[in-house]
């Protein structure tokens, strides 16, 4: 389960406006909002590819893609391991003789 965001999304959008507007390092900008200037440095390269400024990045829709990929892959995964127990036991119910 993913822990909840300390951080509300507008005061996210605000310290990345503030800090794109400004010509002031990172640090200066967290400092004056009071948050830590490596989560806002976060919050500026993730606002900088959602922008495709960063192609090397991926987007927030890609991130959120890829996540629902993998808990799907992991369901599936679980799912072929069931139905291959399941058919271990059901072919050695069916021939008791029969070797694995």
């Amino acid at each position: 389960m993913a822990r909840p965001r300390k951080s509300s999304d507008e005061l996210r959008e605000r310290a990345v406006r503030l800090y794109s507007e400004s010509d002031r390092p990172i640090a200066h900008v967290a400092r004056d909002l009071g948050i830590h200037k490596e989560a806002l440095r976060q919050w500026v390269r993730q606002a900088e590819a959602d922008q495709g400024r960063r192609p090397e990045l991926l987007t927030t829709n890609e991130r959120e893609e890829l996540k629902r990929l993998r808990k799907e892959v992991a369901e599936l995964r679980r799912a072929n391991a069931i139905l291959k127990d399941a058919s271990v036991y059901f072919a050695t119910e069916l021939d008791p003789n029969r070797r694995r």
